[in-house]
């Protein structure tokens, strides 16, 4: 499973929240590759990927890219990030 986590300018917050997507996604055993990026690389980071984590705000830049799109209020959640990780139906029981 590929996930990119989105942040509006630099990396600094989508940094925060890849690190705790890996996290989440070991609780929930899974396995998959976190990739942190800022809003003028998602759209062709998109292209390889299975989900998108990112803000609301940067989520309606959004609508148009191939993967999924969850949105996380709260980077620091790591339950809140488990939800938007299974959120996407056919990622519950993805293995790699």
């Amino acid at each position: 499973m590929k996930i990119i986590t989105v942040c509006g300018m630099g990396i600094g917050t989508s940094i925060l929240l890849k690190m705790n997507a890996d996290r989440a996604l070991e609780r929930l055993g899974l396995i998959g590759d976190v990739e942190a990026v800022d809003l003028g690389a998602a759209r062709g980071a998109a292209a390889g990927a299975d989900l998108i984590l990112t803000s609301a705000e940067v989520a309606d830049a959004l609508v148009d890219v191939p993967a999924q799109v969850r949105v996380v209020h709260d980077f620091m959640d790591i339950d809140e990030i488990c939800r938007a990780i299974t959120q996407a139906p056919d990622l519950r029981t993805a293995g790699g």
